[in-house]
């Protein structure tokens, strides 16, 4: 455990930290201990911690996202307040004793090895929580990916449907056309492409939730003449396929596999056809992990294991790299930092409910999660890139028109 490394931090120190943490300005927290001290940090503090026991003390030696968000999902303090106001104090505590410096260090990249296991494992820790808890934040067509906020005013379930026609609209799918969605979820995509564009469409998962959930819905819209579920890697597919869409799955796929991945795209795509990647990407030029204050280092542990932010720019060289032109380059990171507020606010109005689903720990990690992700997108700490792209050679394998305006049709 951290309290363990930290060693210990007793009252006095927890004083002197308080007076350090004071002598940066006003911070709209109060802390409150086992005892009856009460630490306050601003004349009208928003955010509540408050330590149950002398153990909780350690971890505010030198906070971190990580140290605090152990301390929180670990229930070795509770926290009362806005969510974002609670990432915000979070990120202030941690800030004002890294002398100035805007990180802790960033995570060197893993390079882990993703086999089909670890990456079968990895989506099913994650995934296969329980569809009744993903059905609860997010929207009725449960996308788990970022929307697409065309004025900014949409509610989230339209917001959602943009996102799925916006793809769908840039990759130019037609009738009687087979589409492949690579980690294509609860089948969102799939059965838009197929009820609404007219085109045969194949998603892929590893999560037996997803996949189970996913082939319900095509039944009861009775789309199984053109519309289908497998339950596989996506290194194991086959065939040939007019478009091809990625959507929220790179993440997992590891920045060493990075260009086989896309050397796999292109193997499946037929000559004129195309591919849109939509995944999250780190804002670091390095490709490190972008582990801001420790950030990285709880999202491993906690929620999403084995997972591996590229570069824009490295993205895009082993998407070149492997045979496939490069055409339209389109950042999200504002619609992701709204979809993740939206999904935040859903979360907190139906806490009560699913803190009967999951057992207190993971209704925490969540809790945090989902509040430290929007921060990290409004304050681009990370960003998210939707790639259009074809096949690399003459201009015929280029489908698309010269102008951009038919991707936004009125």
């Amino acid at each position: 455990m951290l309290i363990d490394k930290l060693g210990q931090f007793g009252l006095d120190q927890f004083d002197r930290w308080a007076g350090q943490i004071r002598s940066y300005g006003e911070l709209p927290l109060q802390i409150r201990l086992w005892n009856g001290r009460d630490y306050r940090f601003s004349a009208s503090p928003t955010v509540t911690i408050t330590l149950p026991g002398p153990q909780a003390v350690s971890y505010f030696r030198k906070p971190s996202l990580a140290s605090l968000g152990e301390a929180y999902v670990e229930g070795q303090v509770d926290i009362d307040g806005p969510l974002l106001s609670v990432f915000e104090v979070a990120v202030a505590l941690a800030g004002r004793l890294v002398s100035g410096n805007k990180l802790w260090g960033r995570l060197a990249a893993r390079n882990a090895h993703h086999s089909r296991t670890l990456d079968s494992e990895s989506i099913q820790y994650h995934y296969d929580v329980s569809d009744e808890f993903y059905r609860l934040w997010l929207d009725e067509q449960m996308v788990y990916s970022c929307a697409y906020f065309e004025r900014g005013d949409e509610t989230l379930a339209d917001a959602q449907v943009k996102k799925l026609d916006h793809i769908l609209t840039k990759v130019m799918l037609r009738p009687g056309e087979q589409l492949l969605d690579i980690g294509c979820g609860w089948g969102a995509l799939i059965l838009r492409a197929a009820t609404q564009f007219g085109a045969h469409a194949t998603g892929i998962t590893l999560s037996e939730n997803q996949y189970e959930r996913a082939r319900q819905r095509i039944r009861d819209a009775g789309v199984q003449d053109r519309c289908k579920v497998l339950l596989c890697d996506y290194r194991d597919v086959t065939g040939t396929y007019d478009k091809i869409t990625s959507v929220g799955m790179f993440e997992h796929v590891g920045l060493a596999n990075l260009a086989g991945y896309f050397a796999k795209v292109n193997s499946l795509l037929r000559d004129g056809g195309l591919v849109l990647n939509h995944g999250i990407t780190t804002t670091d030029v390095n490709n490190g992990s972008g582990a801001y204050f420790g950030g990285s280092d709880f999202i491993d542990r906690y929620v999403f294991p084995n997972g591996e932010l590229p570069h824009l720019a490295l993205a895009v060289k082993e998407m070149s790299a492997a045979g496939l032109e490069v055409l339209d380059v389109e950042s999200l990171r504002r619609h992701y930092a709204r979809t993740l507020e939206l999904w935040t606010d859903r979360f907190e109005a139906n806490g009560s409910r699913i803190r009967t689903m999951v057992d207190d720990k993971h209704y925490r990690i969540w809790r945090v999660y989902l509040a430290g992700c929007a921060w990290a997108f409004a304050n681009d700490w990370v960003s998210i890139y939707q790639l259009l792209g074809c096949r690399a050679g003459t201009a015929g394998l280029n489908p698309t028109p010269m102008s951009r305006g038919y991707m936004y049709p009125k």
